[in-house]
């Protein structure tokens, strides 16, 4: 079967698509999951959201949210149609990897200074090495209160960086297996070289840092144990390619979804009741109760569903949900890695992904031939441009998403998203067009009167 490039589709579509993806590289400046949030909340309140009140039975049209822990996120508008009826939900995640600070970071060798490090998600451990890096997290004193750590991102900030070594004394670094160039133990961030100015102390430089940090946050050394702490690219999203047509940035995979349902969810004027999800922790498992391997999402939906009387089993079986996450586009320059009939391409439209998973699809939902008829109904109705895809040939590997856990909970659900280029890399690309068709798809699945 062939899909056609949008932009033969459409020649207009460029201009609406990148209309649509200037607020995106706004969303995409948020770096972190708490970052993601405390973005996210004032805009729900600028638009009608307020708190969730437990046992509070809402109007059609109300809107509401709930933020847990600050570093996931629910929102509701309340549909036309009864909750018992069924929900209509979409699930992002909202955290990307990144490398996290260990609990005690801070340490010196030879003069220089340095934070040590553990990854957090899969990613190829080289592509983090001289990448200009910012620093971001929490740190709660030893008073309780709490300090917002952001350096490196604005243009008079100074970055940070994982040194490598160079290629003339590399010739055995460069016989290594690509997973053992760089190792995880060396993934550590430079941050100072300069002298504390006191010649009765050791390790000048590491004092000259903690000195540093104390003065512009108050943050002393124990403080690092109680801190979320990361170093991401300090990279920020721009346009790439001639035509502007691509978005490059750090952590598309999967702000890109969580926007685009963000997007939608403002938007709607819903028949069923929409439930927009933001969660934590995808990349490392999706557990923690940040995390959608939890009970935090179930819990809050049977206080909702109570409100009317409903059991939340009942609502759950007749509800339908959107996985909203990424897949793998095609790319030319390693195309034995992909099949071609059954990969996603860039500029193609939204991909639906029956599954995901690896090998013998292990690990994944597994999508229903009513279910994946239901959402091409609902697309091909709104006129929204879609191709299915699989993340690269059957035993190349693999990859799950969220959508294993909302259909563990007896939700009908089915990934939809976008196609990565270099997805996991410090830099990842994504097409304009796919960005504002994914935005149009979920729209009208939260829109479409369509029952199951």
């Amino acid at each position: 079967m062939k899909w056609e490039n949008l932009g033969v589709e459409d020649p207009t579509l460029l201009e609406k698509a990148s209309g649509f993806c200037e607020g995106y590289k706004s969303f995409l400046s948020n770096k972190t999951e708490r970052e993601v949030v405390d973005h996210t909340v004032p805009l729900l309140r600028s638009r009608g959201y307020g708190e969730y009140v437990r046992g509070k039975e809402y109007g059609p049209g109300s809107r509401f949210y709930v933020n847990n822990r600050g570093k996931s996120l629910i929102m509701v508008t309340v549909g036309r149609r009864p909750v018992s009826e069924g929900l209509r939900i979409a699930a992002s995640h909202i955290d990307s990897p990144r490398l996290d600070f260990k609990p005690n970071p801070l340490f010196e060798d030879t003069d220089l200074a340095f934070f040590k490090t553990h990854y957090y998600g899969g990613i190829k451990k080289y592509q983090w090495s001289t990448v200009p890096l910012s620093l971001h997290g929490v740190v709660i004193l030893k008073d309780g209160s709490t300090t917002g750590v952001r350096i490196g991102e604005d243009p008079g900030d100074p970055v940070f960086v994982v040194t490598d070594l160079l290629p003339h004394l590399a010739r055995e670094q460069m016989k290594k297996p690509a997973s053992e160039v760089i190792t995880g133990e060396q993934l550590n961030i430079l941050i100072g070289c300069w002298p504390f100015p006191d010649e009765k102390v050791s390790q000048k430089v590491k004092l000259n840092v903690a000195s540093l940090l104390f003065e512009k946050y108050g943050i002393r050394e124990k403080d690092f144990q109680s801190a979320e702490l990361c170093a991401v690219p300090a990279f920020a999203p721009r346009d790439l390619g001639f035509d502007r047509a691509m978005l490059g940035g750090y952590g598309q995979d999967d702000s890109v979804c969580a926007y685009a349902s963000l997007m939608a969810e403002l938007d709607a004027d819903p028949e069923y009741t929409t439930v927009t999800v933001f969660a934590d922790k995808e990349e490392v498992g999706s557990d923690g109760n940040t995390g959608m391997n939890s009970q935090t999402l179930k819990d809050f939906l049977t206080d909702l569903v109570s409100a009317y009387g409903c059991e939340i089993r009942h609502v759950l079986e007749r509800s339908v949900c959107l996985s909203a996450d990424v897949n793998a586009a095609y790319d030319p320059a390693y195309g034995e890695n992909f099949e071609r009939n059954n990969s996603s391409y860039l500029n193609r439209g939204a991909v639906v992904s029956k599954y995901t998973g690896a090998g013998g699809k292990y690990s994944t939902n597994d999508a229903s031939a009513e279910t994946m008829g239901l959402l091409r109904a609902i697309l091909d109705e709104a006129g929204v441009t879609w191709q299915v895809g699989e993340l690269g040939k059957v035993d190349n590997g693999g990859g799950g998403t969220i959508a294993m856990y909302m259909s563990a909970h007896n939700i009908d659900t089915v990934d939809i998203g976008v196609p990565v280029l270099s997805m996991h890399s410090p830099y990842e690309v994504v097409s304009k067009a796919d960005v504002y068709m994914l935005y149009r798809a979920i729209l009208a699945f939260f829109n479409s009167p369509r029952s199951k």
